[in-house]
């Protein structure tokens, strides 16, 4: 979260560029971080109307995102399908919970591969099914248009990339 004594007034009139940067930067971070808990809240709340609680948002994500693959945990991580620092914790979880079938890796027997059981299908398909139903309304109920996601993804691929770049070259 946003340093509450550091963040300025969003309403404040914004007079130089660099004030209007800062202030704009600031809002776009602190709306990344709301999303994010956001949509782990929306999640949640399809699995609880459905009284299905063997499972968190963030599983239940983890899931769809592996989707028809078979990946390892750093793969999992290296393509942005998770970023926690505890997916071990969740693989193993979900391994142990029967939506998950891990092996190891016949070319490198210290990796493990992991792809869906029909049981992690299920949920995966839960998931998609919430995200069509988003799709199905969100110009009309959120008022937000092909050109606008067009757009803003373009924007928060940048930033990523420059986040990114940050890491990598210390910038």
């Amino acid at each position: 979260m946003i340093n509450a004594q550091r963040k300025t007034d969003m309403s404040a009139p914004l007079t130089t560029p660099e004030t209007a940067l800062r202030s704009l930067y600031l809002e776009a971070l602190q709306l990344v971080e709301r999303l994010h808990r956001r949509l782990l809240d929306v999640v949640k709340d399809e699995f609880d109307r459905n009284g299905q609680s063997d499972i968190n948002a963030t599983q239940a994500l983890l899931l769809f995102n592996i989707g028809n693959s078979e990946l390892t945990a750093g793969e999992l991580r290296s393509r942005g399908y998770y970023l926690g620092s505890n997916v071990s914790y969740n693989l193993k979880k979900l391994v142990e919970m029967g939506f998950i079938h891990h092996q190891r890796s016949r070319v490198d027997r210290r990796s493990v591969r992991v792809s869906l059981t029909d049981k992690g299908n299920a949920i995966a398909d839960q998931v998609a099914a919430l995200y069509e139903r988003h799709i199905s309304s969100i110009e009309q109920v959120g008022g937000i248009q092909v050109d606008e996601f067009m757009a803003m993804n373009k924007s928060l691929q940048r930033l990523d990339r420059f986040w990114n770049d940050s890491i990598a070259y210390r910038l």
